[in-house]
């Protein structure tokens, strides 16, 4: 069974008793720096931020209902080489998953890195939580958006809502953490639980001098009733995507607005190609060419090339796509490019038996070779 102990919350604050805990690994010494969104403006959205001073997490607030990027990238990349200090990242479910696909694609280490996940409750979109904040102090908010019981309270606001992704998401739970806060669930005006997923984890819990505690009943009956509404979300969205985008006439008028920004592909954590062929002169095209494409068919739409790159995007990486939601959430037209991508990914992730992220040992399918796999569609005997 997998240690569970409890963290007291100050002032009926959980997001004082999360920095609290950070601050606890800063000075023990278990870590040498913490990586955590962080407010680093009085109004403006937290960015993920390396902190080495233990002081300096008074502004950390990983639980706020933001998330102006998938981190997933920016922790790979402070474990991609050694640095010869651990550091503890504070991470979202699935930008927890989204690491590890990483790391299976030598991106990224577990070497020097703590993982820190913690029951994710959504977020607004990058142009929703400026609303959501308005003139007041984002911190004091975070612990309204929680709530008492840990986010059973609805989060609709007067015309708006948390993310699409959010609310489409089943996997809350952060398993595959190290060490995994427990929210749902919890009374967090008194405390909240942290449980060691891994023996690194196991570890780290048993040093820290804290009080074990059973993981609470009422924590699991509140999660399981959370799930099952975000899979009946889910489920409404692959339908409503899959109605709209089953003919080339559907896709097409599904991707009418893209303007060819790459934005979803700078924003998506397991699009990480160095060089990616669209910015290759590739689809450098002549002139001639859009004028030959043009008489074709009496006009041509421009830019070009927006339903093939979508395309080529899910063929790259369907199969890793952790439905985090960045790329509608950087999308500067509002394309719901996030439904299409999860609707796509369920498919592919099914059929290969695949799921991004739930383990180290299990292989990104593009990179094994089956030579008995889907005889069906080869027509290999």
């Amino acid at each position: 069974m997998a240690t569970t102990a409890k963290v007291d919350v100050p002032g009926s604050d959980p997001v004082l008793g999360v920095q609290e805990f950070l601050k606890l690994l800063l000075r023990q010494g278990e870590i040498g720096g913490v990586f955590v969104q962080t407010h680093l403006n009085p109004h403006g959205m937290p960015m993920p931020t390396l902190i080495t001073d233990p002081e300096r997490l008074d502004r950390a607030d990983p639980l706020a209902p933001a998330f102006p990027m998938n981190a997933a990238r920016m922790a790979a990349r402070l474990t991609h080489g050694r640095s010869g200090d651990r550091v503890a990242a504070v991470l979202r479910p699935c930008e927890i998953r989204a690491f590890v696909e990483l790391v299976k694609l030598n991106q990224g280490s577990m070497d020097e890195i703590l993982l820190i996940g913690f029951d994710c409750l959504g977020a607004y979109s990058n142009r929703n939580y400026p609303r959501y904040i308005g003139g007041d102090d984002p911190m004091s908010l975070t612990s309204g958006f929680l709530g008492k019981t840990g986010g059973s309270e609805d989060t609709a606001q007067s015309d708006y809502d948390i993310a699409e992704a959010c609310q489409s998401c089943e996997n809350l739970e952060p398993l595959g953490a190290d060490i995994g806060i427990g929210l749902v669930g919890m009374d967090l005006g008194d405390h909240f639980v942290v449980t060691a997923h891994t023996p690194q984890g196991e570890a780290v819990l048993s040093r820290l001098g804290l009080a074990d505690v059973e993981d609470p009943s009422a924590r699991r009956a509140a999660m399981d009733a959370l799930v099952e509404k975000r899979t009946a979300y889910r489920n409404a969205m692959f339908e409503r995507t899959h109605e709209a985008t089953s003919t080339l006439a559907g896709l097409s008028e599904f991707f009418a607005r893209c303007v060819n920004c790459y934005n979803c592909r700078a924003a998506c954590p397991v699009c990480y190609c160095k060089e990616c062929v669209f910015l290759t002169d590739v689809f450098d095209h002549k002139p001639w060419q859009y004028l030959g494409w043009a008489r074709h068919k009496g006009m041509l739409k421009m830019p070009t090339d927006t339903l093939f790159f979508h395309l080529t995007r899910l063929a790259h990486m369907s199969t890793s796509c952790v439905g985090c939601g960045q790329c509608s959430n950087a999308c500067p037209n509002d394309i719901p490019v996030m439904e299409l991508f999860r609707t796509v990914g369920a498919r592919t992730q099914a059929g290969f038996d695949y799921v991004p992220g739930r383990s180290f040992d299990e292989p990104p399918p593009l990179s094994v070779f089956k030579a008995d796999e889907f005889p069906e569609v080869a027509g290999a005997d």
